[in-house]
């Protein structure tokens, strides 16, 4: 079974933490948004923590923590106290929205790999794409091959399907902000990593 520690918990007497846990109970149960706020700030440090560590996005967990306390309050009649702590269901419905986050980002990313493939095939076989114009296209493609992964899926949609940052956002379902994010950190390493294999004396 597992042990939740709530910030102060341990400062306060167990028969006024029992007490305290029937009150949140009995306002969740009544659907009182006051109680719920109450909820809401105790529990979501823990979620947003949980999130965080696990995704490794901080826009993504937070996203991830209003998932979950939307699922508690519209699921709230699905809590059962006699199973166990409010804290322990809320740390239950967490897991559930971090899979549930993880297998978004899967299926998006093999969406994302298999436009960019598609798209780089189609570039390749244009009768009008000169030579110089397929090389790099060809080399571009594998600097971009090489960045982590997050980075790659931003830049592949920017480069070969011309999407700007809030389109991707939309496609993809990330956060402006992340979506941000990778574009200008994939650029640095691409831009860094071009400049390493660059032939020295080779104009800009």
């Amino acid at each position: 079974m597992s042990t939740i520690t709530r910030p102060r918990d341990h400062l306060r007497p167990p028969a006024e933490e029992k007490q305290q846990e029937e009150e949140l109970t009995r306002g969740l149960f009544a659907a009182d948004e006051r109680v719920f706020a109450t909820i809401y700030r105790q529990w979501s440090p823990l979620v947003r923590t949980m999130a965080t560590r696990t995704l490794g996005d901080a826009r993504e967990a937070e996203d991830v923590t209003q998932l979950v306390f939307l699922a508690a309050w519209r699921g709230r009649s699905g809590f059962r106290p006699d199973k166990g702590p409010l804290g322990a269901w809320l740390v239950g419905i967490t897991r559930r929205k971090i899979v549930d986050a993880l297998a978004a980002r899967t299926r998006r990313l093999r969406l994302i790999d298999a436009a960019a493939d598609a798209s780089t095939a189609t570039a390749l076989r244009r009768g009008d794409a000169g030579p110089d114009s397929v090389l790099d296209r060809v080399l571009l493609a594998d600097e971009i091959s090489r960045l982590p992964l997050p980075q790659r899926q931003v830049l592949r949609m920017a480069f070969y399907e011309d999407l700007t940052q809030r389109q991707i956002s939309e496609r993809t379902g990330l956060p402006l902000g992340t979506v941000k994010s990778h574009a200008r950190r994939g650029l640095h390493r691409l831009r860094h990593r071009i400049e390493q294999n660059r032939p020295s004396g080779t104009d800009e």
